[in-house]
């Protein structure tokens, strides 16, 4: 189980890039913080997902990608709650300014990680686990 939080975490450090980039991308285009979160947090689900489904679990053989994508994006709202909820937050307090999103981004990766692990290992790729330790 340390070798996968290991590997979960580093999906979601490459998460937190794509999370930051789109973020930032969205900002760019005319996307206030909250919208523009939404969008980015989305694409940052569908790139650690495909991470995670291939490196850190096993993929669940016994469900199509379409039911394990909206699985995985099921799971990853739980903990986005937590995400969104630290981001706004530090958001708010945080001093204005250019690298404000990217901490605030952070703050909310690392707010959602230990729930994120947990529903993606004990329901998106339980089945999976299951097996690979039988």
């Amino acid at each position: 189980m340390h070798s996968e939080f290991i590997r979960f975490a580093i999906a979601g450090a490459i998460g937190f890039v794509v999370d930051a980039g789109v973020l930032y991308a969205a900002l760019a285009l005319g996307c206030g913080p909250y919208v523009g979160r939404v969008i980015s947090f989305i694409s940052a689900a569908f790139v650690t997902w495909q991470i995670n489904r291939r490196i850190t679990f096993a993929p669940n053989q016994h469900v199509s990608l379409w039911r394990e994508w909206c699985q995985y994006l099921a799971a990853m709202s739980l903990g986005g709650v937590c995400n969104y909820g630290a981001y706004a937050a530090a958001l708010h307090l945080l001093p204005h300014g250019a690298a404000s999103p990217l901490l605030a981004v952070a703050v909310g990766s690392i707010a959602g990680m230990f729930v994120n692990f947990a529903t993606a290992k004990l329901w998106v790729f339980k089945a999976a686990s299951q097996e690979n330790a039988e």
